[in-house]
């Protein structure tokens, strides 16, 4: 392996190692998502590869309208105003029905349960839980974690001065 793939490589796991930490500090760090994060090496590039729904929990996303989150909420207003993704554009094939029931199945599994103010579980199925869950994501939107821009961009900083120096090594041959 050339001097230039060793950087590459060594960049590569470093990104991948930071941005599971990121994933592990965020409590995310056994799901699909951690899971799922590798890369490829492929001549002198470099892909990142993740489930596809990595990029908006990375990014976030808009709301499509805060104002019509309750306003008994505790989290309010829009998650990721300056995100290029957004609820409700219409460029997702999935329905809301079928968010709904994504939301759902995750409260059932978590053991998420509607509460009253004084903490006791109240009455209400997964069903009308994972709407209320869904209703409020699609319209106040997700939050940007960063989990893996950060490392990739730190990893550019830390490993470029490596990553040019192997590629003039490789690719210069002084004559004397």
């Amino acid at each position: 392996m050339n001097k230039f793939n060793q950087a590459l490589e060594k960049y590569a796991k470093y990104v991948i190692q930071q941005a599971r930490s990121n994933l592990s500090k965020d409590g995310k760090g056994k799901g699909s998502l951690y899971k799922s994060l590798s890369y490829r090496i492929k001549g002198s590039k470099i892909s990142f590869l993740a489930e596809n729904y990595g990029v908006f929990v990375d990014q976030g996303v808009k709301g499509n309208d805060p104002s019509r989150v309750s306003p008994n909420a505790k989290i309010k207003g829009q998650q990721a105003p300056n995100s290029k993704y957004r609820f409700g554009s219409g460029k997702s094939n999935r329905t809301f029905q079928e968010f709904v029931n994504a939301m759902s199945k995750w409260a059932k599994q978590k053991n998420i349960r509607f509460r009253d103010e004084k903490g006791r579980f109240k009455a209400g199925n997964y069903k009308s839980l994972g709407y209320v869950i869904a209703s409020n994501i699609y319209n106040r939107g997700l939050k940007p974690t960063m989990f893996f821009t950060k490392p990739f961009e730190k990893g550019i900083d830390k490993f470029s001065d490596e990553m040019i120096q192997g590629l003039l090594d490789d690719n210069l041959k002084l004559e004397e």
